[in-house]
């Protein structure tokens, strides 16, 4: 099994989807004129509330959206993620993980724009934005075929498999193996049936309920989990301009790279894992986070689009490359065999021998269980898509019984099946938002005229 979802991974993450979604999401640069980079101050405006109004349409406010966002954006892509791109393709994997965020940040901005412009109502009449529904309304219901595809596999991609299998790798490896606990199929299953319940409680409370869990967890985790890495960092101050030079050198020398070839070269095995990586992360292009942007109280589309593209700025350039930088100052990454999380907390105690790991632990917990919430949340409105809204709560039985599954099968395996699925959703999303780009180009200059008045 494990052998078959690597190679369908493998096999989907083909040229042709990195031709999509990096040649794609360069188009989308320059055809706003590097829009993304020109208003990052107005984009931070928006999201501090200075536009906001309450008689706008929609469920949750341009914070709640983009934390809800980030909930499932900033989680085990930048502790796990990041450890397997470094344990594989070295410091020069974190380059192409940066390539991946600056190209995504207008990949994001065009998504989550057209999720506001082309919402469209579900079964129950409820105003919903997201891939599926800016698929339908923008090109119509010829198209309908590639919204069932995005909600179909976003069904699956939804799931915590990832997220659960490295909490429970991490509370083994942190907390019980050191304390004596045998560690096995019992302990796995007894900390599946604790987060089944937190997630329960949680996700059965609907979006309000997980946008106000999102937007008092993602903050506060953000800020530890950056102070712990900056404490790593200024303890090893002396390592860390060799260490960011050869970010930069390895990238195009490949010389750490221990996976397959990709086309016959190690360079080009090394860009698609940098890129692989990247989009497991910050998710631009994939499509979920227009989901949570869709349901932002606002009738800009614009400024929900520049608020969103925020999200790969703050994951990957600021929250990924602190891991990695962890990572490889410590030298874990050449010192031991760990990967994934472990690899990460190797690197916390190495430089916080007696409690970096169990501060790590908190770091994982939080981000994991955020996940947890808003990745609920895109696969009942998939289904709600598919089958009606009515019948939408049937999706959750389905993730809790995911999240067993996860806390007993290898890393790999689920790793490989959210890749190999991502790289599904993303090619509905990416020719949709490709073809309609140039709308939201005409609504961007629209919008700069009624701001500017």
């Amino acid at each position: 099994m494990n052998e078959i979802i690597r190679a369908f991974s493998n096999y989907a993450w083909g040229l042709p989807l990195v031709i999509l979604l990096i040649g794609g999401g360069l188009y989308l640069l320059i055809l706003s004129r590097f829009l993304p980079f020109r208003f990052l101050g107005h984009a931070i405006q928006v999201l501090r509330g200075k536009y906001d109004n309450p008689d706008d349409a929609g469920e949750i406010s341009h914070f709640k959206a983009l934390t809800t966002a980030l909930s499932s954006t900033i989680g085990m892509g930048n502790i796990a993620g990041v450890a397997v791109a470094i344990s594989v393709g070295g410091p020069g994997a974190m380059f192409w993980m940066w390539v991946s965020a600056i190209v995504g940040m207008s990949t994001k901005f065009f998504t989550c724009s057209l999720a506001v412009m082309y919402r469209g109502k579900d079964s129950n009449g409820e105003l919903q934005g997201g891939p599926m529904y800016f698929i339908m309304e923008g090109l119509g219901k010829s198209w309908k075929p590639l919204a069932i595809m995005f909600s179909l596999f976003g069904m699956i991609g939804a799931l915590p498999v990832v997220n659960v299998n490295q909490l429970t790798q991490a509370i083994n490896d942190i907390v019980l193996t050191p304390n004596g606990v045998e560690v096995g199929l019992k302990s796995n299953l007894i900390l599946a049936f604790v987060l089944v319940t937190i997630t329960s409680i949680i996700i059965l409370g609907g979006l309000k309920r997980i946008s106000n869990a999102a937007s008092k967890l993602v903050p506060s985790m953000v800020i530890l989990y950056f102070a712990l890495v900056l404490f790593i960092l200024i303890s090893n101050y002396d390592t860390l301009p060799k260490y960011i030079l050869m970010i930069f050198t390895d990238a195009f020398s490949a010389d750490n790279y221990k996976g397959d070839a990709f086309f016959g070269g190690v360079l080009g095995a090394l860009i698609l894992l940098g890129i692989r990586r990247g989009a497991f992360s910050n998710e631009a292009g994939i499509g979920t986070a227009p989901m949570a942007h869709g349901a932002a109280k606002t009738n800009e589309p614009i400024r929900e689009g520049l608020v969103a593209m925020l999200g790969p700025a703050i994951d990957t350039l600021v929250v990924c490359t602190l891991t990695a930088l962890a990572i490889l100052v410590t030298g874990v990454w050449e010192t031991t065999s760990d990967n994934g999380v472990s690899l990460t907390a190797s690197a916390f105690s190495h430089t916080m021998p007696v409690y970096g790991d169990y501060l790590l632990m908190v770091c994982v917990l939080i981000f994991s269980i955020s996940s947890l919430f808003s990745y609920s949340y895109y696969g009942t409105k998939c289904l709600s898509f598919i089958i009606g809204a009515d019948k939408k709560h049937y999706y959750n039985y389905f993730y809790i019984i995911s999240i067993v599954l996860a806390a007993t099968t290898p890393f790999s395996m689920m790793l490989n099946l959210i890749d190999g699925v991502f790289a599904l959703m993303a090619i509905p999303t990416m020719i949709a938002t490709l073809i309609m780009a140039p709308r939201v180009v005409k609504e961007f200059k629209a919008y700069r005229k009624r701001v500017n008045q």
